[in-house]
């Protein structure tokens, strides 16, 4: 038995000033959109899918971010349907969930860690 090996990137996508505080924006690898969030009110950085799987629409790095409890939260800007930051998980009940990325930050640079079969 052979374990499969995933090859990652860490790809730049912008600098750190790039990103409106509390707010996301659109990034682009290869032909992936990913929503970039920097929750500057916890000091936290967070990068989904931009697709909101509820209609296919990509819109969620338009989304309002907050908090459910204590858990970092999306919400589509059109159906409400909210999202973990931390794991994807759709957090209106719904079966849905988003993909999330890691990300770090370096010298003012953002940088997203990608599988590279993307």
């Amino acid at each position: 038995m052979t374990a499969e090996t995933i090859s990652t990137t860490w790809f730049l996508a912008c600098n750190v000033a790039d990103v409106p505080l509390n707010g996301g924006v659109c990034v682009k690898y290869n032909e992936q959109q990913i929503a970039l969030f920097h929750f500057s009110r916890r000091n936290e950085w967070y990068a989904t899918q931009n697709e909101c799987p509820h209609r296919m629409q990509m819109a969620l790095s338009r989304g309002m971010i907050g908090t459910q409890g204590e858990e970092p939260k999306v919400a589509c800007p059109f159906h409400k349907k909210t999202f973990s930051l931390k794991t994807g998980e759709c957090l209106s009940g719904d079966e849905c969930a988003i993909k999330t990325y890691t990300v770090k930050v370096e010298d003012g640079k953002v940088f997203i860690k990608v599988n590279d079969d993307l």
